[in-house]
């Protein structure tokens, strides 16, 4: 066999109807951008229903790469046995369709679940990213065959499309990370993506017909029909959302039983209960169990120096301002999208006394000055479970100087049976603090309940008497676990630090 026909052996000439070189590289570009925007966006859509935890922050990227690999796999072995012609532009169309029409898949579909189980994470994340990211996926390998006109040329043109496709996955990265979720709400960014992307496969489907004519470049009026039925579905697909914040999925709902209660939805927490006429008026339990630990940090009625990590509606800091009236509070929220909603929808009014600062809690710890604050409030969420990196030994030590010698840690915490994380934390504050304690209900001590629970931490004996006194006016029936009981209930538990926080495994224990 001669040179030449090896070149051409298994189908017609690389050279006839390639595309040009600089169409080749949008496409491929383009494609793999598409991907990336869908994986990072794919995270945000399932989150409303799931949470945002490792877990689901795995699932999605552990499909996506198992929908690259399998495009990229298939889209080669099929262009060595089809003319690619016929096929770039119907799977630029198709995956493009399905881009959009995975908004409403997933909100069809998050709609029927309850809860964050495994499989319930792992069918959203399937839904969200696989078929229209291996369709995509397998565009690129089939425009490398396209373009290959010799042997001599194969790494050539293999490690510049291959490079290109990977520039356009981290171009799509940053410009979405960084830009379109900060400016456009999820749905827009996938409905423009994959317009975009089908309106780009209808190009190059005219231009390979116009180079080459017969079938090449063909469309089915199937594919069609699905860009546009999928447009439509994204539209009447239901939302959880009032408004998509940088972090969250937020909205507010009116008490019905309270003409002025109002409460702060976040993803699939009701986060915080505000009243609007009446600051006073904690609805929440824990709310009520940290405002105990407040009531007993100082005698009554004195200014108090606090500092809350995680804002949400701001309920405890509105609280303090009313009942200690002089009160500096400084609220760390990580998310600017709350705090709008905050001054837009529940009233919010900062000023000297009361200050809000956009920033991630451990950030805003690393900043704290020494040992000026009266009382700390950790009540920060990301999905279901506290962010790891304010749940470790290093970042209880920051919340260590922070406070005055006589101040006074109180952290909200949510785990359910068998506990792992809730003891895991206390393990570590008691390695940090002299003195704790854990305010909850009986079963949850039995580790027969879960829900909410609030570990109190200090450098100074705890005014226990105080606290549990104050429970009991604010009509809870939770108890205050110290000493023994306390330290039965934490058991052999590890001690959290920045080189081993798994967090969300010990709150969702799936194996």
């Amino acid at each position: 066999m001669t040179r030449a026909d090896e070149r051409t052996a298994g189908g017609p000439p690389a050279t006839a109807g390639a595309l040009p070189g600089w169409v080749a590289a949008a496409v491929t570009f383009l494609c793999s951008g598409a991907v990336l925007v869908l994986e990072i966006v794919g995270l945000r859509l399932i989150a409303p229903y799931v949470g945002v935890t490792l877990q689901t922050s795995t699932a999605i990227i552990g499909f996506a790469l198992a929908a690259i690999a399998l495009g990229a796999w298939t889209g080669g072995a099929t262009a060595d046995r089809t003319d690619p012609r016929r096929l770039i532009a119907p799977l630029m169309v198709a995956g493009g369709a399905l881009v959009v029409a995975v908004l409403p898949l997933v909100r069809f579909t998050g709609s029927l679940l309850s809860g964050a189980d495994a499989g319930g994470v792992l069918l959203l994340a399937a839904v969200a990213v696989v078929v229209p990211a291996a369709l995509l996926s397998a565009v690129p390998p089939m425009v490398v065959k396209l373009q290959l006109a010799s042997l001599d040329e194969t790494g050539a043109v293999v490690g510049r499309l291959s490079g290109i496709g990977t520039l356009g996955g981290i171009a799509a990265t940053f410009v979405t990370g960084f830009l379109l979720i900060a400016v456009l709400p999820s749905s827009v960014i996938l409905v423009g993506t994959g317009g975009l992307t089908v309106l780009s496969g209808i190009a190059v489907a005219v231009l390979l017909r116009r180079g080459t004519g017969g079938g090449a470049g063909r469309l089915p009026a199937g594919l069609l029909v699905l860009a546009v039925a999928g447009a439509g579905l994204a539209a009447v697909a239901p939302t959880p959302c009032e408004e998509e914040t940088a972090y969250h999925c937020a909205r507010v709902v009116a008490d019905p039983e309270r003409a002025s209660g109002r409460v702060l939805m976040l993803d699939t927490l009701r986060h915080s209960y505000v009243d609007l006429d009446d600051p006073t008026h904690l609805e929440f339990e824990y709310v009520r169990a940290i405002a105990s630990v407040a009531d007993a940090v100082a005698p009554g009625g004195e200014p108090v120096s606090a500092l809350h990590i995680g804002g949400g509606g701001l309920t405890l800091p509105r609280y303090l301002e009313k009942v200690r009236p002089g009160t500096e509070s400084l609220v760390i929220e990580v998310d600017p999208g709350v705090v709008a909603i905050d001054r837009e929808q529940l009233a919010l009014d900062t000023g000297e006394r009361l200050r809000v600062r956009v920033a991630d809690g451990r950030v805003g710890l690393a900043e704290e000055p020494v040992g000026r604050r009266d009382l700390v409030v950790g009540d920060a969420f990301g999905g279901l479970s506290v962010p790891w990196q304010l749940t470790t030994r290093e970042a209880l030590e920051l919340v260590d100087r922070a406070l005055a010698d006589e101040g006074v840690y109180a952290v909200n915490l949510i785990d359910h049976p068998p506990l792992g994380f809730v003891r895991a934390e206390l393990a570590t504050l008691r390695a940090v603090f002299p003195s704790v304690v854990l305010l909850a209900r009986a079963p949850v001590l039995a580790r027969e309940d879960g829900g909410n629970v609030v570990a109190v931490a200090s450098r100074s004996p705890i005014p226990v008497d105080e606290i549990a006194a104050g429970l009991t006016d604010r009509g809870l029936a939770w108890q205050v676990a110290e000493g023994r009981e306390l330290a039965e209930f934490v058991g052999d538990a590890d001690v959290l630090t920045d080189d081993h926080a798994p967090v969300d495994q010990l709150l969702t224990p799936y194996g």
